[in-house]
C-alpha cells in the first residue's frame, strides 16, 4: 500500500510518499518540500496573501499530480497554524477541494503536538525516558511531554519565526531594544505551557522541525559530523546555540543565508526562530537538545496505518448511554473530542444564562450538550458541505439512548452549525413541526457562537456573562489571550441567535 501526505504548514508544504510495511513501518519513496510561505503577513492581517494563496494551489496540484503517479491508495491533507488563522482559510482549503481533489483536514494545535510525538516516538528511542519535544513552526511551536507509552500533556503555543516577523515587521538586524522586547514577549507566550512543563520534569528535549533543523545542521557544521544535512539523534548544546543566535541576530538576511547549514530561503526569519529556539530552553532550564528529523508528516502516516489497521472506539468513556453513544461516534469519525468538550461547555454557558429568554427545558440542554460532541464528524467523508455529511451520518448511526426525534433533531443541529441559518425555504427544516423549529433555531443559534469562540482551536476562552437588555444582548468573554478572531467568527454566525431572541448581539473581550 502507497500512501501520501501532505503538511500544509505557515512556512513550508511537505509532501511524503511511502510504502507501508508490516508492523506499522514505512519505506520513503519520496519527499517534497517548497517554502510557499502561507503565513507572510497572516498574523499581523489575519490574511493569506493573494500571492501566497495561488503558490500554495498550485503546489499542492502538482503534488497531488505527482502522487497520483506513483499510484497511491489514498492521500492524507492536513493544515495547521496559518489556514486555521486566516480570515480567508476556508476559502483556501475550498480551493483545494475544488481543484485539486481533496479534502484537507484542518487540525488543533494539540492534535498537532500529538502526531509530532507520535512521528518522533518512531525515530528517537526513547525508552523509559520521559521526553520534551518540541516543534518550532511558522506560527505556531508545538510542546508535549511524554514517554514510549503516553503523552502526558501537550499544546500549541502562538509563537513561530512568521508569527514572529509580522510582529518585528523586517528582517533585519535587531537591535538589543528589539531584542529583549522579543524575549519578554516569548516569555509571557510560553510560560502558561513552559512552566507546568519544567515543574513535570523530564530527562531529555528533542527538537523537529525545519527551523530547528536547520539551526542544528549549522552548529554541527562545525563539527566532525559526517553528514550535518542528515541529523536525527544528534545532540547539539546550548552554548553553541546562542552563538549561532547572536551571530545570526547582528546579520543580514544576505548574510544569513551565507553562513554554512543556513539556507538562503530561511535567512528573512531564522534568527527569530534562533532567539525563540534559546528563550525556550532557557525557560525549561535544558542545556541541550537532541534532534530528530521525524515531523508531523510522519506522524500523519503512522496515526493513517494504526487506525486503519485496528479500529477500537472508546466505548467506556461517558457517564451515561447517551453520552458514551456520541463518544463512540466522536471517535469512530476522527472528531477531536477535548475539543468539542470545550465547545459544549461554551455552549451550555450560554444556555443556562440566557435560559429568562429562551425558557427551554432539560431536554433542549441535553440536545445542545450532546450535539457539541458530534456535530463535525462529517469532516471523515470530506470538507466541503461536511455539515451536511454529519446530519446524514448522525441520522443513520443507530445513536443508542436517544429517541428518533432526537436524533432527527440532533442531525439538523450538526447540518446548522455552519454556513447559512435555519430558512423555512430549506426542505427537510420545513418537515419539522413547528415546535421542532423553534428548538432547532434556538440551539443552532447557540452552538453556532460557541463554536465561532474557538475558531483557531486553542480552547482559550473560557468564561462567558451574558448582558441582555431591552433591545440587546451583550455577551462579554473572558480569555488570557488575544481571542480577536475568536470574537470575529462568533460576531459572524450570531445571526441565527439574534433573530430567535430578537435582539442585537454585541460579542465584546471582557
Amino acid at each position: 500500500m502507497n500512501l501520501a501526505a501532505i503538511d500544509i504548514g505557515t512556512n513550508s508544504i511537505h509532501m511524503i510518499l511511502v510504502k507501508v510495511q508490516p508492523g506499522n513501518r514505512f519505506e520513503i519513496l519520496m519527499q517534497e518540500k517548497s517554502m510557499v510561505k502561507l503565513g507572510v503577513g497572516v498574523f499581523a492581517k489575519n490574511k493569506i496573501s493573494p500571492d501566497a494563496l495561488e503558490r500554495g494551489v498550485e503546489t499542492i496540484k502538482k503534488y497531488v499530480q505527482l502522487a497520483d503517479q506513483y499510484g497511491v491508495d489514498d492521500i492524507i491533507v492536513n493544515a495547521t497554524s496559518a489556514s486555521r488563522e486566516a480570515k480567508n482559510g476556508r476559502e483556501f482549503l475550498d480551493r483545494l477541494i475544488q481543484e485539486a481533489g481533496i479534502s484537507p483536514r484542518l487540525i488543533s494545535g494539540k492534535e498537532e503536538a500529538r502526531l509530532i510525538f507520535l512521528a518522533v516516538k518512531e525515530a528517537i528511542s526513547i525508552k523509559k525516558e520521559k521526553v520534551l519535544v518540541l516543534d518550532i513552526g511558522g506560527g505556531s511551536t508545538e510542546a508535549v511531554v511524554g514517554d514510549e507509552h503516553q503523552i502526558y500533556f501537550g499544546n500549541s503555543m502562538k509563537l513561530g519565526v512568521l508569527r514572529l516577523l509580522d510582529k518585528v515587521g523586517h528582517s533585519g538586524p535587531l537591535t538589543k531594544e528589539a531584542q529583549q522586547d522579543l524575549k519578554r514577549h516569548i516569555r509571557k507566550a510560553a510560560s502558561k505551557l513552559m512552566d507546568p512543563i519544567r515543574e513535570t520534569g523530564f530527562n531529555r528535549v528533542i527538537g523537529t522541525s525545519g527551523t530547528i533543523r536547520s539551526l542544528a545542521e549549522s552548529c554541527l557544521e562545525k563539527t566532525e559530523n559526517p553528514d550535518p544535512e542528515r541529523v536525527n539523534a544528534e545532540e547539539i548544546r546550548l552554548e553553541e546555540l546562542v552563538r549561532l543566535r547572536d551571530k545570526l541576530i547582528g546579520a543580514s538576511p544576505e548574510a544569513r543565508g551565507e553562513i554554512p547549514g543556513i539556507s538562503p530561503n530561511r535567512s528573512d526569519a531564522i534568527h527569530l526562530g534562533a532567539l525563540l529556539l534559546v528563550e525556550l530552553l532557557q525557560l525549561v532550564e535544558a542545556d541541550r537538545m537532541t534532534i530528530s528529523d521525524a515531523s508531523l508528516r510522519e506522524g500523519m502516516i503512522l496515526h493513517y496505518i494504526e487506525k486503519n489497521k485496528l479500529q477500537i472506539g472508546k466505548e467506556t468513556q461517558g457517564k451515561n448511554l447517551r453520552e458514551k453513544s456520541c463518544i463512540w461516534l466522536a471517535n469512530r469519525y476522527e472528531t477531536e473530542l477535548d475539543a468539542k468538550k470545550h465547545v459544549s461547555g461554551l455552549a451550555l454557558q450560554l444556555f443556562d444564562q440566557l435560559k429568562s429568554l429562551h425558557g427551554a427545558g432539560e431536554q433542549e440542554r441535553s440536545l445542545l450538550y450532546h450535539a457539541a460532541l458530534i456535530y463535525d464528524v462529517g469532516l471523515y467523508v470530506k470538507f466541503q458541505d461536511y455539515h451536511k455529511h454529519s446530519r446524514y451520518i448522525i441520522n443513520h448511526s443507530q445513536l443508542r439512548g436517544f429517541t428518533n426525534e432526537e436524533v432527527l433533531l440532533l442531525g439538523h443541529l450538526a447540518r446548522y452549525h455552519r454556513k447559512k441559518g435555519p430558512k423555512k425555504r430549506h426542505k427537510k427544516f420545513k418537515r419539522l413541526t413547528a415546535p421542532q423549529q423553534k428548538q432547532v433555531r434556538l440551539l443552532a443559534g447557540i452552538l453556532r457562537i460557541a463554536i465561532g469562540l474557538d475558531k483557531t482551536k486553542n480552547q482559550w476562552v473560557q468564561t462567558l456573562y451574558c448582558l441582555p437588555n431591552r433591545s440587546k444582548l451583550e455577551i462579554q468573554v473572558f480569555a488570557e489571550e488575544n481571542i480577536a478572531l475568536e470574537l470575529w467568527e462568533a460576531q459572524r454566525f450570531s445571526d441565527t441567535l439574534s433573530s430567535y431572541l430578537k435582539k442585537d448581539i454585541h460579542l465584546t473581550m471582557g
